[in-house]
C-alpha cells in the first residue's frame, strides 16, 4: 500500500510541476486556480480490486494535501482513451503487456510510471468438481482481450489441456492451439460484458447449433426432403403453436426455379418464354450457382456429407 501511495504522490508532483510551468503569463487568480487544480488527481480504475485499493489511500494523500478522485470503468479501452485525451491524470488497471499492445494498436504513447500488483489467473472446473474430471470435448471460457487470452491459454497449456504453437507468445489466441488431445472447445468471452454483469454468449454457428442441448430440447433442428438434394437438415421454425406443428415441408427454391411456371401463369406462350431464356431476360440458376449465392459452403451443417462435394463447393 505504501508503494502505491508513493507512486501516486510522485505522479501528482510530476503533474503539478508541468502544470505550474505553463502558468507564467497568467493572472494571480489564474495561478491560484491552477494551483488548486494541481492538488486534485483523477485516476481511472477498474472497480475491483483497483478502485477499492485506491479508496484505501485517499486519506494518506489527503494528509499530504492532495484530493484523489477515482473514476471507475467497466472495460479496458476507455480508461486508456481517457488518459490519452487528458480526462484522467493516470489510470490503474492494466499490466505492461496490455499497455504495450494498446499503444501499438491505437497509436498512443502512454507510459508506465511504476510496477504494481499482477492479477492472478485461475482455472475453475465449472460443471466438474475437479480439473482432472473435465470431460473430453469440454468447452472452456477464456477472456478475449489482448494478452489476457494468451495468459489464460498458457495456463491451460501448462495444465495439459492442449499445446500452443512455439511462437504464440503474448498475442496467442485459440487459433494458435497446435495439439488438442482432449478436443476441448475454447470460447472467447467478452471482458467488457462480463465485468458489467451483462449476460452474453457468442453467436452460434451451424456446428454449435447442432451440438446445443437447448436447440435439441426445443426441437429446433428440423429435417425435410428437398427435390434436388434429398434429405436436408437445418434450423426449424422456432414459434410453435398448439394447433400448428410449424413444420418445414420444402426448401427455399433455387434462383429462378419457378420462372417458367410464373410466366406461363401470366399468359406467355412456351415459345415466348424460350425466347426470353435465349436472350437472358430470365434464367433458372442451377443448384451450384444458387449454393454459391447463398454462401451455403459456410453452412455445411445443413447438408448431407456428400452434398457439398457433389456441388464442388
Amino acid at each position: 500500500m505504501k508503494k502505491i501511495t508513493s507512486l501516486i504522490l510522485a505522479l501528482v508532483l510530476t503533474f503539478s510541476l508541468v502544470a505550474l510551468s505553463a502558468c507564467g503569463d497568467k493572472t494571480t487568480d489564474d495561478k491560484k486556480a491552477a494551483a488548486s487544480d494541481d492538488k486534485v488527481i483523477t485516476v481511472g480504475a477498474s472497480a475491483t480490486p483497483h478502485a477499492e485499493i485506491l479508496e484505501q489511500i485517499k486519506q494518506a494523500l489527503a494528509d499530504e494535501g492532495y484530493e484523489l478522485k477515482i473514476v471507475t470503468y467497466d472495460d479496458y479501452v476507455l480508461p486508456n482513451q481517457a488518459l490519452a485525451d487528458g480526462t484522467l491524470d493516470a489510470n490503474y488497471f492494466q499490466h505492461k503487456p496490455y499497455l504495450d499492445s494498446f499503444n501499438e494498436e491505437n497509436g498512443t504513447h502512454l507510459v508506465s510510471v511504476g510496477a504494481v500488483h499482477y492479477e492472478p489467473f485461475g482455472i475453475y472446473p465449472g460443471k466438474s468438481d475437479d480439473l482432472a474430471n473435465i470431460a473430453d470435448g469440454a468447452t472452456i471460457a477464456v477472456p478475449n482481450d489482448t494478452t489476457n487470452e494468451a495468459r489464460a491459454l498458457t495456463l491451460l497449456e501448462k495444465n495439459g489441456f492442449f499445446k500452443l504453437k512455439a511462437d504464440a507468445g503474448l498475442t496467442a489466441t485459440k487459433n494458435d492451439i497446435e495439439e488438442n488431445p482432449l478436443n476441448v472447445t475454447v470460447d472467447e468471452v467478452e471482458a467488457i460484458m462480463n465485468k458489467a454483469g451483462i449476460p452474453n454468449q457468442k453467436a452460434f454457428g451451424p456446428a454449435d447449433i447442432e451440438k446445443s442441448a437447448q436447440y435439441a430440447a426445443r426441437h429446433d433442428i428440423a429435417t425435410w426432403t428437398d427435390s434436388v438434394y434429398g434429405e436436408m437438415k437445418g434450423i426449424g421454425i422456432t414459434n410453435k403453436f398448439k394447433k400448428n406443428p410449424a413444420q418445414i415441408v420444402a426448401s427455399a427454391p433455387t434462383f429462378g426455379e419457378h420462372s417458367r411456371e410464373v410466366l406461363e401463369f401470366l399468359g406467355y406462350t412456351e415459345a415466348q418464354i424460350d425466347d426470353m431464356y435465349a436472350k437472358g431476360v430470365t434464367a433458372t440458376m442451377d443448384p451450384r450457382e444458387t449454393a454459391i449465392q447463398w454462401h451455403l459452403k459456410d453452412w455445411q451443417f445443413f447438408w448431407r456429407d456428400d452434398q457439398a462435394e457433389k456441388l464442388d463447393l
